[in-house]
């Protein structure tokens, strides 16, 4: 089965809950119900839902016999984990789903992220032995989706008893990724943690079709080894073109390591893009779905201050965020590494904004994000009711409400960034020599210029800033001064 395959079915999804011991029946609904955002987000439409208290997620399906037959019901499974057979197709099953997982439009330059030919060949799908014979009283999945991680073996038992195909909390999240991915940083981080998600996957199922060729000493390379050496090969092919681009944004991120850089870090679709355009007036992407941005974007506020506040717009978090994930995009929040202040943006109107708070600082810790001032942004204060507001002014009272649509809101919170700013900052005098020319041009750019005062040798001007940046124009002048003489 392939998602993409057209336009006027849409696919059929049954989701799956895992209730640990340690995990209340509030925590399984709200992570259900955020897989369910995440699969419609995919473009599939879930008709159902089911759940099952486990001690583990082990087991050859997670799922206990009797759960097993009530999902195939969904499906028109046998509920029995049957023989897998082999059948030659044109496009890989809807979990390897490569090639037509990324964006309709291409950045210009940008290198296409497919899947690899050599995994394109075949589809290894799982047949039941018999179908099921009465009629089924459910709306027919054609999905099912776990909302937690399966072993490759168990997506093979769950697809061999449910005569559909499967997929974990990893493979939906992945899937998104690859599909909002713009920028060819972002592809290859996403393709990167894709390879990494198939491969074991690939073993699992291509152990029935192995050929063996050359001569010498042994059988050669089978099927199997052969693909699995393909995947490492092209991994690392990857991972040596993004270290070059790598290389690119260290240079500018250098270059702005000398001005006031602010994040905004949150759980995914909390608002952050939102607040991005309200405060820098920029044209990025702004859509109530999640992860709908992938790549960082940067900007100076608007109004320009003096000196001048950058900030940054980083990839949301979600809870059982897929550790490749978080590796491939470390360059992405090294933003947020490097930041002098970080907003903290959650949804105020979310009753769960609380658990995908610490879910944003145990990743960015992660990451070595730690020691960075911080500032929490309850956004959407306008979905709140009165008492509710109120309720979290006493609970967060350093916290600051707003509205993204409020204009009063925006300009309120510059204002509190240019105070936190400005609390570090010193006042101090600067002579400047009219010899010297582009000092007084780079002065006003990084600090706040008070006062000018001219007489016959040069400008005196009186500003506030940094020690720093005084430190460094400082020096420029007296480089500047040995330079002429």
């Amino acid at each position: 089965m392939n998602m993409h395959s057209t336009e006027t079915k849409i696919q059929k999804a049954v989701l799956v809950g895992i209730q640990l011991p340690r995990t209340s029946d509030q925590e399984r609904e709200s992570s259900l119900d955020e897989l369910s955002r995440l699969v419609t987000t995919l473009g599939f439409e879930v008709i159902g839902r089911t759940s099952q208290r486990r001690s583990s997620t082990k087991g050859a399906t997670v799922l206990g016999d009797g759960k097993l037959l009530e999902l195939a019901k969904w499906t028109g499974g046998t509920g029995v984990i049957g023989p897998m057979i082999v059948k030659k197709k044109h496009k890989a099953s809807l979990r390897l789903d490569w090639k037509k997982g990324g964006n309709d439009e291409e950045e210009e330059g940008s290198t296409e992220s497919s899947l690899p030919d050599f995994l394109e060949e075949e589809e290894f799908v799982f047949e039941p032995e018999d179908s099921v014979e009465e009629e089924n009283p459910l709306e027919r999945a054609d999905v099912v989706i776990f909302d937690c991680d399966l072993s490759p073996s168990q997506l093979r038992n769950v697809e061999s008893a449910t005569g559909a195909s499967v997929l974990d909390r990893t493979g939906v999240i992945i899937e998104i990724f690859s599909r909002h991915a713009r920028t060819r940083a972002a592809r290859l981080q996403v393709e990167i943690a894709r390879l990494t998600y198939v491969a074991p996957r690939m073993r699992e199922t291509g152990a029935s079709d192995d050929r063996q060729g050359g001569g010498g000493k042994g059988a050669g390379e089978t099927s199997i080894e052969l693909d699995r050496r393909k995947i490492r090969d092209r991994i690392k092919e990857l991972k040596n073109e993004l270290e070059a681009i790598g290389q690119e944004h260290l240079t500018r991120r250098s270059r702005r390591d000398q001005e006031l850089c602010v994040a905004l870090v949150g759980y995914t679709n909390a608002g952050k893009s939102s607040l991005m355009r309200a405060m820098t007036g920029s044209e990025v992407l702004v859509a109530d779905k999640l992860f709908a941005t992938l790549d960082t974007t940067v900007r100076a506020i608007q109004p320009e201050t003096q000196p001048k506040i950058l900030l940054s717009d980083t990839v949301g978090f979600i809870k059982k965020l897929p550790h490749d994930l978080v590796a491939s995009f470390k360059s992405t929040l090294d933003e947020a590494l490097n930041a002098s202040l970080l907003l903290y943006v959650v949804d105020a109107a979310d009753p769960s904004f609380r658990s995908q708070l610490e879910v944003t600082k145990t990743t960015l810790a992660e990451v070595g994000v730690k020691d960075t001032p911080t500032m929490l942004i309850l956004n959407k204060r306008d979905r709140l009711t009165e008492e509710e507001s109120e309720a979290l002014r006493q609970e967060f009272p350093e916290a600051i409400q707003l509205s993204t649509r409020d204009p009063q809101d925006i300009h309120d919170l510059r204002e509190r960034m240019i105070k936190f700013f400005e609390q570090s900052m010193v006042e101090e005098d600067v002579m400047v020599p009219y010899s010297i020319q582009g000092i007084i041009g780079d002065l006003r750019a990084r600090v706040k210029v008070l006062a000018e005062e001219y007489d016959g040798s040069g400008v005196k001007i009186r500003a506030r800033g940094s020690a720093e940046d005084f430190a460094r124009i400082r020096s420029k002048i007296k480089q500047a001064i040995y330079d002429k003489e």
